[in-house]
C-alpha cells in the first residue's frame, strides 16, 4: 500500500473534476455561450499541462481507495495519449464550430467530464470504478452526439448512440455480476486470486460479457453497429473526438481488466479478442469500399484500426501490450490529422463530407493534397510512413506469441483496406474533371494537418521516443 495519501494519487482527475464544475457554474451565472471560445482554449490549456504533469512527475506504482485506482506507468501513458488528443480535438474544432454556429459552452465542459471518466477508466483497479469511469464518459458522450438540435441525423446519432450504449452497459453489468458471484469480489486482485485453481463456467461467461459490452465502446464487430451512422451524423468535430481519446481509453480498459483481473488465463481471452481482432479487420477493411461518405469511410477505418490494436492484445505479452500501446498512439495522431482536413471541407460556406468533392483536389490545393496523401498512406500501413510501424509491431507480437495465423490475417485484411485509402489519393490526382472542395483552414488546423503529416514521415527515424515508454507501460502492466 502506497504511504501517499489517496488524495494526492488522484490529485489530476480532482483538478479536472473542480474545473469542469467550477466552469459550468461561471458559464451558467454569466454570459453562457459568450465563454464558449475561451472556456474551449482554457480547457485544451489544461489537458495539456496535466498530460505534462502526468508524464513527467508520475513514477513508481501507487493505489489509491483500497486498489480501486491504480497510478502506474500505464495509466499514465493512456492518461497522456488521450489527454493531449483531446486538446488537440478541441482546439482545431473551435473555428468549424464558431462558424456554424454550433459552439456553446457545454462542449468543452462535457468533453472535460468525458476525459474525466476515461482518466478513472485507465486507472480502474475494481469492477465498481471501471463501470464508474464507463458511465461518466459515456453520459457525456451521448449529449455531445446530438449537439446539433436542429438536425435530425444528429439526432439520430445520438438516440442511436444512448441505445446501443445502454445495451452495451447491460452486457457489461450482466458479465460483472457473474464474475463477483463466483470471485466473492470486484477487486482486480481478487479476482486474479480465484483463478489460482479450477476456472468455473461462469467465471468465463462473465468475462465474455464484459469483453463484449467493452468491444461497443472500442466499435469492435460485430459490435459496432453504432459507429457508422454517429460518425455520420454527429457535428464533425464531435466525430474527430469519437475517434480519438475514447478508443484510447477503451483500448486501454481492456487491457486492464485482462491483464490484472483475467492474467492468469491469458489463453481464454486471448481466443475472444482474436476472434474480435479478424471480424473488425476483414469487416472494417471490406465494408469501407462502398462508401461515399468520409466520415462513414473513417467509422469503418476506425473498427479495422480496432481490430489490428486488438492483435497485441490478443496475444497476451508485454510486448504485445507494447505493439498495442505504440499502436493506439499512431492512429490517434494520424486521425488527428485526418479530421483537420475534413472539417476544412467545404463548399458555398457549407460544410461537405462527401468523398467525390475531392476530385482533382490537388490542382487548387497542391500542399494540402500531399498532407492528406501522406496521411492516407500512413492509415494505409505503406512505409515508410509511421502507419506502417503501428501495424508492424503488433503483427510481429503475434509472430512471437505463436499466433501466425492471426498476423496473416491482419497483413491480408491490411492489402484490402488499402484500397479505399488509396481510393481518396486517386481522387485527388486523377479524379474527375470538376469544381474541387473548398478548403477553408484555421491556423490551428493547418499545423495540425501538415504538423501530422511530418510526424507520420519524420518518425521513421526513432517513432519520437515513445517505444521506450510504452515498453515501461506495458511491463508494469504484465508484470504486476
Amino acid at each position: 500500500m502506497s504511504a501517499v495519501p489517496d488524495y494526492i494519487i488522484v490529485l489530476p482527475e480532482i483538478l479536472l473534476a473542480l474545473y469542469a464544475m467550477a466552469a459550468l457554474m461561471v458559464a451558467v451565472y454569466t454570459v453562457k455561450d459568450g465563454l464558449a471560445v475561451g472556456l474551449t482554449w482554457a480547457t485544451a490549456g489544461l489537458f495539456v499541462a496535466l498530460a505534462l504533469w502526468i508524464g513527467l512527475a508520475g513514477q513508481g506504482d501507487r493505489i489509491a481507495f483500497g486498489g480501486m485506482f491504480a497510478d502506474d506507468p500505464f495509466a499514465r501513458f493512456a492518461k497522456v495519449v488521450i489527454l493531449l488528443s483531446a486538446g488537440a480535438v478541441l482546439v482545431m474544432s473551435q473555428d468549424y464550430m464558431t462558424r456554424h454556429g454550433l459552439l456553446r459552452f457545454e462542449f468543452p465542459i462535457l468533453v472535460t467530464l468525458a476525459v474525466l471518466g476515461m482518466m478513472m477508466m485507465v486507472s480502474a483497479g475494481d469492477l465498481m470504478a471501471l463501470y464508474m469511469g464507463l458511465e461518466l464518459q459515456s453520459l457525456s458522450l451521448y449529449v455531445v452526439a446530438a449537439m446539433r438540435r436542429d438536425s435530425v441525423k444528429s439526432t439520430e446519432a445520438g438516440l442511436k448512440y444512448f441505445v446501443l450504449g445502454a445495451l452495451s452497459s447491460g452486457l457489461l453489468l450482466y458479465g460483472a455480476s457473474l464474475t463477483y458471484g463466483f470471485a466473492g469480489t470486484t477487486a482486480f486482485s481478487g479476482i486474479f486470486a480465484s483463478l489460482a485453481g479450477e476456472v468455473p463456467v461462469g467465471l468465463l461467461i462473465g468475462l465474455v460479457f464484459m469483453l463484449s459490452g467493452l468491444a461497443f465502446k472500442i466499435s469492435a464487430a460485430p459490435f459496432h453497429m453504432w459507429t457508422p451512422d454517429v460518425y455520420e451524423g454527429s457535428p464533425t468535430p464531435v466525430t474527430a473526438f469519437f475517434a480519438t481519446a475514447p478508443k484510447v481509453a477503451a483500448m486501454a480498459l481492456i487491457a486492464r481488466l485482462a491483464q490484472d483481473a483475467f492474467g492468469a488465463i491469458p489463453g481464454q481471452w486471448g481466443q475472444v479478442l482474436a476472434a474480435l481482432a479478424v471480424v473488425s479487420m476483414f469487416l472494417g477493411a471490406v465494408a469501407a469500399i462502398g462508401q461515399k461518405d468520409i466520415k462513414r469511410l473513417m467509422a469503418y477505418s476506425s473498427i479495422a484500426h480496432m481490430g489490428y490494436a486488438l492483435i497485441g492484445l490478443a496475444v497476451g505479452t508485454a510486448y504485445g501490450v507494447q505493439a498495442t500501446l505504440i499502436y493506439m498512439a499512431i492512429y490517434v495522431t494520424m486521425n488527428i490529422g485526418t479530421f483537420a482536413f475534413i472539417l476544412s471541407m467545404e463548399r458555398d460556406g457549407r460544410p461537405i463530407t462527401d468523398i467525390g468533392s475531392l476530385n482533382q483536389f490537388s490542382k487548387t490545393e497542391p500542399l494540402k493534397a500531399l498532407a492528406l496523401l501522406i496521411l492516407m498512406f500512413s492509415l494505409a500501413g505503406v512505409p515508410p510512413m509511421v502507419g506502417f510501424f503501428g501495424k508492424f509491431y503488433v503483427l510481429k507480437a503475434a509472430v512471437d506469441g505463436g499466433m501466425t495465423w492471426l498476423a496473416v490475417a491482419g497483413a491480408v485484411a491490411s492489402v484490402i483496406g488499402a484500397f479505399y485509402y488509396l481510393r481518396i489519393v486517386y481522387f485527388m490526382y486523377f479524379g474527375a474533371e470538376q469544381d474541387p472542395a473548398e478548403s477553408r483552414m484555421s491556423p490551428v488546423q493547418w499545423v495540425m494537418l501538415t504538423g501530422v503529416a511530418a510526424i507520420m514521415l519524420l518518425g521513421v527515424i526513432n517513432l519520437f521516443g515513445i517505444e521506450g515508454p510504452a515498453a515501461t507501460a506495458a511491463q508494469a502492466l504484465v508484470q504486476r
